[in-house]
């Protein structure tokens, strides 16, 4: 096994979910000859600057924890030539995991580790700000600030949990699109722009996005009532929500957004700007383990 590893977990993942998988990762990544070393991370920059210091000295990044550890590795990696890195899932959402086909399981993912092949994966961006997932804004804002709030023990939940906290005080917004020239006003409850399909734990928000198509499907959710909303939240897990003529999808490599009031843009989790707003794409900015066989992102 020529494989060298630096496997990075963020203890506090998943309300301690990631911590909790360390032993059997560590034991089933040892039954498959890969070397490795473990660094736990105490916030963003210090995971940054452990994925950066192990891409430079030519090993592949582990990324044992959430989306947003995910992601703020990827951002990182992003600027070292040749840097490869892998995923184990153990947060609360695991979106990137369950989007490309890695095993749910931390554990049963360390075949992937060993045995995937490094493909290329679109990033988007905000300025310095990369991310792997989904950004959004609106209410989308809200309800991220309430699940980054929210008890452990709601696991998953805790994007439900956000949803339902943040719609009891939402109001309409009246934002202003841009894609690649293509500009749209209107009165809604949020924009994203999707670099990939899910977010919010198997949530399909843009069910057609791709990581490796060169562009962002930028979702526009229209207003509507909240009895409405609610009735077709359920869609979303499907992604049948965008079959909704309130639901629009266009599709970009550069997207510029604003809106009436102030709202912090969200992605992979954690928040990565604020209004206004330019996202773009980087395409095939950095290789990701995938599963053997697997061709396209």
């Amino acid at each position: 096994m020529d494989r060298e590893v630096a496997l990075i977990v963020n203890p506090s993942a998943g309300g301690g979910r990631g911590l909790r998988a360390l032993p059997g990762v560590q034991q089933r990544l040892g039954e498959l000859g890969v070397v490795f070393s473990t660094d736990a991370t105490r916030d963003l920059d210090h995971a940054r600057a452990l994925a950066r210091d192990a891409a430079e000295a030519g090993r592949i990044v582990v990324a044992l924890g959430g989306d947003g550890l995910v992601g703020c590795a990827a951002g990182a990696l992003r600027h070292v030539p040749g840097a490869v890195l892998g995923v184990l899932p153990g947060g609360r959402g695991n979106d990137f995991a369950r989007v490309v086909g890695i095993p749910l399981d931390a554990r049963a993912a360390c075949e992937v580790v060993a045995h995937g092949q490094p493909r290329p994966v679109d990033l988007g961006a905000a300025g310095e700000h990369a991310f792997i997932g989904i950004a959004s804004l609106g209410f989308d804002s809200e309800a991220n600030r309430y699940a980054n709030t929210a008890p452990a023990r709601l696991g998953g939940l805790v994007y439900l949990y956000g949803a339902l906290r943040a719609l009891a005080h939402w109001k309409p917004a009246a934002f202003t699109v841009d894609v690649d020239g293509e500009q749209v006003r209107f009165s809604g409850w949020s924009v994203a722009a999707a670099n990939s399909k899910a977010y919010g734990g198997g949530m399909y928000l843009a069910p057609d996005a791709r990581m490796d198509d060169g562009a962002l499907d930028v979702v526009l959710s229209y207003a509507t009532s909240k009895a409405y909303f609610l009735r077709g939240l359920p869609k979303v897990f499907k992604g049948s929500h965008v079959e909704d003529p309130n639901i629009r999808v266009l599709r970009g490599a550069r997207v510029r957004i604003e809106a009436d009031r102030p709202f912090a843009v969200y992605a992979d989790g954690d928040p990565i700007g604020a209004l206004p707003i330019t996202l773009h794409v980087l395409p095939g900015a950095l290789d990701v383990l995938l599963p053997a066989g697997a061709r396209r992102a």
